[in-house]
């Protein structure tokens, strides 16, 4: 009896250190803008040039109890990049390039894990970012046979051609519908969009 419980407890203690690797790998990095809710299959990614976007997708996350990621880009944005009045600025000259792809700093989690991916932006000249193209047909074969959820933040101009534009990006996937929130959309709204749209 005493060798029996002697091995069971030797047994467990050899498991212990397992079972903290698979909570462990669970864990998305924060300091690379990674912030992990759950362990369910659903991921919330975003872009956010000024942080309005980042307030929705995070808002979003908690409401449905999903994992949210941070599109981090290489080089940075700045006020001067942002302006969408100088045709010379960052942003201008990206967007009127339609092949342009922004390169990104940050790791995203292993997509394949994930069978609904949200994917939040700015609306910027009534489309997607460059830099979500990036993301997007980047990861295009991964995402094949997911759905990938558009949502995006805007004080007026609607989707646009965003959701035909990821679509294309990524052919073997099924994006639906987006929809524009403004920055102050609570909670309880996103919640019961996210449920409408996973039926």
């Amino acid at each position: 009896m005493k060798m029996t419980l002697l091995t069971l407890v030797s047994a467990l203690a050899t498991l212990l250190p397992f079972c903290g690797c698979a909570k462990g790998n669970t864990t998305l990095n924060t300091e690379k803008g990674v912030t992990t809710m759950n362990d369910n299959k659903t991921l919330v990614v975003c872009f956010s040039a000024t942080g309005t976007t980042k307030g929705v997708a995070q808002r979003l996350a908690a409401a449905i109890g999903a994992e949210f990621v941070e599109i981090i880009p290489a080089k940075p944005y700045t006020d001067a990049d942002l302006n969408w009045r100088d045709k010379k600025s960052r942003s201008s000259v990206e967007m009127a390039d339609r092949k342009s792809r922004p390169a990104i700093a940050n790791a995203v989690p292993n997509l394949a894990d994930y069978k609904t991916v949200f994917v939040g932006f700015p609306i910027w000249w009534y489309r997607e970012p460059s830099i979500i193209d990036t993301f997007v047909e980047s990861n295009a074969e991964t995402l094949a046979g997911k759905t990938i959820v558009p949502f995006a933040t805007s004080g007026g101009s609607g989707m646009g051609d965003s959701t035909a534009n990821l679509q294309a990006l990524a052919p073997k996937a099924k994006v639906t519908a987006g929809r524009r929130f403004n920055a102050f959309v609570d909670a309880d709204t996103l919640k019961a969009w996210a449920a409408e749209v996973a039926k």
